[in-house]
């Protein structure tokens, strides 16, 4: 059992997880997806490799609503970096005790699953070097190594962004305030945030 310094339990609250999540799974069925192999490279710019014959779901780390770190029932919470879980568990305990409900919106995620949002990045956004702005690929992914977490709503975000290096949590992209990674030691200085995932 995981055990976090605060006693205050976070509460269990869902809410709406991205629509990226929603619509790959409709792509993916709209496409005939489960009748075979759906290629990433029939994306304009997207790297070919094999999408499996089901669309994502649980077991590759898509959150259907908002999570608490302490639900690790999720795959996209139990597969997370344990120190990692343990930091985001303690910032959550404080955070309550400061009448903020932090919540996770995604956590760890599979290589197939990141390959699919990126797929989709590049389709959004037109370009590839474009989509690298907001998606990292499933090679360079913090998410895929377990080693990240996307916080929600917007005042658990400002209250990371305020507290996080409490527990050595640090926002790492200038565009993603929701991003958080162990990035410092407990109380150290966060380092200067990259402006996008490209770069």
């Amino acid at each position: 059992m995981i055990s976090f310094a605060a006693s205050v339990p976070v509460p269990r609250r869902r809410r709406r997880a991205p629509a990226v999540a929603v619509v790959l799974a409709l792509v993916l069925l709209a496409s005939g997806a489960t009748a075979g192999l759906l290629w990433a490279g029939q994306i304009p710019g997207a790297t070919a490799i094999p999408v499996f014959d089901a669309p994502p779901g649980a077991d590759d780390g898509i959150l259907v609503t908002s999570v608490s770190i302490l639900d690790i029932d999720e795959p996209a919470i139990s597969r997370l970096d344990p120190t990692l879980r343990d930091a985001v568990g303690q910032a959550a305990d404080a955070a309550a005790d400061d009448g903020i409900v932090m919540e996770i919106t995604s956590g760890w995620r599979s290589a197939r699953y990141q390959q699919l949002m990126l797929d989709e990045a590049i389709t959004t956004y037109g370009s590839a070097a474009e989509a690298s702005r907001w998606v990292a690929s499933p090679e360079t992914s913090a998410h895929v190594s377990g080693r990240a977490v996307d916080v929600g709503p917007l005042d658990a975000q400002f209250w990371m962004m305020e507290h996080g290096a409490r527990w050595g949590l640090c926002q790492i992209y200038a565009n993603e305030r929701w991003h958080y990674e162990l990035a410092t030691t407990p109380g150290g200085m966060c380092p200067d945030q990259r402006m996008d995932a490209a770069g």
